[in-house]
């Protein structure tokens, strides 16, 4: 089954080849992975906090979350080298578009006073990168079971080579990108 993103996708082929004036069909930027990276400071103490931290995000990506561990050390963080600091997801294919729909139709409206996403996210490579602050505006998570809120942080990977082609992709997509 075909989801919203990927019909909206699909649709807004032609348009985007016409206004770039693509020849060649391959050369149409495309989303080609999701990145969802969360850090947390006070990981090293708490295992029952780390199990949580991995259970919520495998369920808001739909995927199985890997523990990140911090490559050196820094003093002034308080920080020793292989300790647990976050984890993260990449998700590629059907799961990434089946979370572009649970983020743009039912997650960012939850947000309170949210009046859409700034469009100063993409960085030199035209990735858009934006945070959320709570991760419970997503379904999955059982309001009644929260142990800690923690952020999000998401990056949009595509395929366009300037930030005016990921811009309108994304707004093709209904990114809600002021």
């Amino acid at each position: 089954m075909q989801t919203i993103t990927e019909k909206l996708y699909k649709d807004s082929i032609p348009e985007i080849k016409e206004r770039f004036s693509y020849k060649n069909e391959m050369s149409i930027p495309k989303i080609k992975m999701i990145s969802i990276n969360v850090g947390i400071k006070a990981v090293d103490s708490d295992n029952k906090l780390l199990s949580y931290l991995l259970s919520q995000l495998s369920n808001i990506a739909g995927q199985k979350a890997v523990l990140t561990k911090s490559r050196k050390a820094i003093s002034t963080f308080k920080l020793r080298k292989d300790l647990p600091i976050g984890c993260r997801v990449t998700l590629r294919g059907k799961r990434m578009y089946q979370f572009l729909d649970k983020l743009t139709i039912i997650a960012l409206p939850r947000i309170r006073d949210f009046r859409g996403l700034s469009s100063k996210g993409f960085n030199e490579s035209n990735h858009y990168s934006f945070g959320i602050k709570e991760h419970n505006i997503f379904l999955e998570v059982d309001l009644d079971n929260i142990l800690k809120i923690f952020g999000l942080n998401i990056t949009i990977v595509s395929t366009a080579k300037t930030k005016e082609e990921a811009l309108y992709l994304l707004k093709k997509l209904n990114f809600p990108i002021k």
